[in-house]
């Protein structure tokens, strides 16, 4: 008998929730054949038979939340091997009878943890989502040194309170009660759900409105030299590198340009700490059907204009598949979203915390711009840079964009590192 248990899922990330089951008890399966889909706070995932045989059973079902390593059911060797959990409760009775009584001497172990845990000093990212979530961090079992409770245990407890919808549920249908829709109206409604992705990014969200100073500054792009330049060399680029010349690549080198003069827009606040990141991993927003997700382009300093279109695409491709890792999508330096590709002409960006800057990129629009006294049409672009003020101060924001916008408007210093 071989058990199907729910794998690592990353850091910090310590529950999922069942999307679907492949497979029914009692049917055959292959070795390394998808048998069920978990949904994470980021990605979905499918775990694959650990062994061949028949599913015999089904320990959790579709839309029950699981933790990491909890049993998802188990395969039996064999067509015949349906029957042998029936056989099981003999082998569990022993288990009842003796281990039980270290088991039971074992257990108040963990139940003293917490309290030990409570004594020591707690970490500056703790006390800030402690402080941030009014989750007392006594509360949280720790998986730290000594029992001290870790920044991803933290995230954790904060995650599973924020999935108990009771006391939201409880007003809501007072609401409703108050004031019920009508009822053509209500047989024209349809209530679904909110995914367990799409529930994060409403948290996430609403808790960087609370937490950061948010402000917003603007400034428009002339996009004519980006365009020309892509225009020249787009049919070089595409035989040489196998993909199609983007504008994403030149913002990035851009934004890395500008985070290397303006260092505070590439750091985070943790406690009374702020953290400055001497590397340069820039998120790319991508709209999917289940929602936005962002990957990492790591090391975008050290990556050429090629390599960082290539990995956008690629990240573009398995993020609509549903195919991203955990880990791609951690660890971002700085964010960029493109409104533009829907028609958004300007809108502000919600940080993507604990970063502090994300920077909007919109529709490029020919507009009548002034230039040296005499009115010529352009292709331009209103930008958006979105900054925790608490951090960045008006003066950074705002040199930080007119930096991209120089390299915007004259990409030959993107190739020359002005």
């Amino acid at each position: 008998m071989t058990e199907i248990r729910v794998p690592t899922l990353g850091e910090s990330v310590t529950e999922a929730t069942i999307g679907k089951w492949f497979k029914k008890a009692g049917e055959a399966v292959t070795v390394d054949e998808p048998l069920v889909e978990l949904e994470t706070d980021k990605v979905t995932i499918e775990v694959p038979a650990p062994a061949a045989g028949v599913l015999s059973e089904i320990a959790a079902k579709d839309g029950d939340t699981v933790a990491v390593g909890a049993v998802l059911g188990q395969i039996t060797d064999g067509a015949g091997a349906a029957k042998t959990p029936a056989a099981a409760p003999p082998l569990a009775k022993p288990d009842a009878g003796q281990p039980p009584a270290p088991r039971s001497a074992v257990a108040p172990a963990p139940v003293k943890a917490p309290a030990t845990a409570s004594e020591l000093p707690l970490a500056p990212s703790v006390r800030k989502l402690s402080a941030e979530s009014g989750l007392d961090a006594a509360t949280v079992p720790g998986t730290g040194k000594d029992g001290r409770v870790a920044k991803g245990d933290m995230l954790a407890a904060i995650e599973r309170a924020a999935a108990q919808p009771t006391p939201v549920a409880s007003t809501a249908a007072a609401v409703h009660a108050r004031a019920p829709s009508p009822a053509d109206d209500a047989a024209r409604e349809e209530r679904v759900r909110m995914t367990r992705l799409r529930q994060t990014i409403a948290r996430r969200l609403k808790d960087a409105q609370n937490t950061a100073a948010m402000l917003t500054t603007f400034n428009e792009v002339d996009m004519g030299h980006v365009m020309a330049l892509r225009t020249q060399y787009r049919d070089l680029f595409e035989k040489k590198h196998g993909l199609k010349l983007g504008f994403m690549g030149f913002f990035v080198r851009a934004c890395v340009q500008a985070l290397k003069e303006i260092p505070a827009v590439n750091a985070e606040i943790d406690g009374a700490d702020i953290v400055y990141k001497n590397y340069y991993h820039i998120g790319i927003a991508v709209g999917t059907e289940r929602g936005l997700v962002v990957p990492v382009v790591r090391d975008c300093d050290q990556k050429s204009l090629a390599e960082i279109e290539k990995t956008i695409a690629d990240f573009g491709h398995r993020a609509r598949d549903g195919a991203l890792k955990i880990e791609e999508m951690q660890g971002g330096t700085f964010s960029i979203t493109n409104g533009g590709i829907y028609g958004s002409l300007m809108s502000t960006p919600i940080l993507n915390a604990p970063q502090s800057g994300i920077l909007g990129m919109h529709k490029i629009q020919e507009r009548p711009i002034v230039v040296a006294g005499k009115v010529e049409v352009r292709s331009m672009m209103y930008l958006a840079l979105s900054y925790d003020h608490r951090l960045v101060d008006g003066r950074e924001a705002v040199t930080f964009l007119v930096r991209v916008k120089d390299s915007l408007e004259e990409p030959v210093r993107l190739v020359l590192d002005l």
